[in-house]
């Protein structure tokens, strides 16, 4: 009896109910152009903090929990941002920041065998996802069947399992030949979704294997966009849906070929993803008036570490508002000097007091209308 989405005879074409994109697939594209509009001048600083997400969401997918700063310092050096002090990551970091670069800024090239290879073998410069020797930048070849499974081995349960071994060269074979085909009447979108589907049923690699899905859907969707600027992170949007994510991708991998409900679930992702996005470039748009406002307001050191942390809270600021303790707290200093510095900002006009009075005495942060 057929299991596996792969097992139909109907493998690898997939089908699904067009109506039931209508809705979903119109409010992503308006998001999408929403996103890409407000992101015309985008900063490169910017750029770097998206990609950091997709990173370190990436991975922690997997849960795998890679280092922030190394992450941020390799993203700076691949984008050519110049900063003090920088941290030199370690290789499995640096390597799955190349990929997903590449993966994003050459999205016009051809994907190949090689370059798939050369990101699985990124991931893992040491031969070792662990403690387990594997193999790297080779499919793999090993006998044992490829699950995707859970919990004690007492009490284990099978989620999925990939195709055996000596069919996944043919497999990769047919799935390079689609994804570098004309796209054709099938949105870019849809297309990036079943690209990510398909990718991960066939599970080429012996580890990886949803890093480089996600890469592949980050390349698809640079594709359908024509743009090689990382402006919103759909892994950081399947980390927070994480549970959702396994659960529609088993639903699907065990069904007859109809990905409906899969592609429904990613579009409705991407829509969410892109939002958060657009809400957070909306605030960084918000930032840079602020402080292009403050250019002419004299602040010491202290004031502009706290004017800062509080334009990083945006315009609901801290909870309680900033008050002589935490400015104290923040700034390491005294009562007396957290008073002066409060109330010369608020002399300033940069600082407003809030409803409340004594001891409950609270600032928030003038934003620019």
């Amino acid at each position: 009896m057929n299991r596996y989405i792969w097992q139909q005879d109907s493998w690898p074409r997939m089908n699904w109910d067009s109506a039931e994109l209508i809705l979903p697939l119109g409010r992503t594209r308006l998001a999408q152009g929403e996103l890409m509009a407000k992101a015309e001048h985008l900063g490169i600083e910017l750029q770097a903090e998206q990609l950091e997400e997709e990173v370190f969401s990436t991975a922690a997918i997997e849960g795998v929990i890679l280092d922030r700063t190394q992450i941020r310092s390799s993203v700076e050096r691949r984008l050519g941002i110049i900063t003090a002090g920088i941290v030199h990551p370690e290789r499995h970091v640096d390597g799955l920041v190349q990929v997903l670069i590449d993966a994003t800024q050459n999205y016009s090239q051809r994907l190949s065998a090689e370059r798939l290879k050369g990101w699985q073998a990124a991931l893992f410069p040491s031969g070792y996802s662990g403690i387990c020797r594997i193999i790297t930048g080779e499919w793999r070849k090993s006998t044992s069947p490829m699950q995707v499974v859970s919990g004690s081995p007492e009490r284990e349960t099978v989620h999925f399992e990939a195709p055996p071994a000596y069919r996944v060269e043919k497999e990769i074979a047919a799935f390079l030949s689609w994804f570098n085909s004309p796209i054709g009447k099938t949105d870019g979108i849809i297309r990036a979704a079943q690209a990510h589907l398909y990718f991960v049923t066939i599970h080429p690699f012996e580890d990886g294997n949803g890093r480089i899905a996600r890469a592949v859907t980050d390349m698809a969707l640079s594709l359908d966009e024509g743009c090689n600027r990382r402006l919103y992170s759909m892994s950081a949007r399947i980390l927070s849906e994480r549970a959702e994510y396994y659960d529609i991708l088993e639903r699907t991998q065990k069904g007859n070929g109809d990905i409906t409900h899969w592609l429904v679930w990613f579009l409705e992702c991407m829509e969410r993803a892109l939002k958060a996005s657009e809400i957070q470039i909306e605030h960084a748009g918000e930032k840079a008036r602020l402080w292009q406002n403050l250019s002419n307001t004299s602040m010491n050191p202290r004031q502009k570490k706290i004017i800062n942390k509080l334009s990083e809270s945006g315009r609901e600021g801290f909870e309680g508002g900033l008050t002589n303790s935490k400015y104290r707290r923040m700034a390491k200093t005294t009562r007396e000097t957290a008073k002066r510095d409060l109330t010369d900002l608020l002399e300033k006009g940069v600082l407003r007091r809030n409803p409340g009075g004594g001891r409950s005495t609270s600032y928030s942060l003038v934003w620019p209308d």
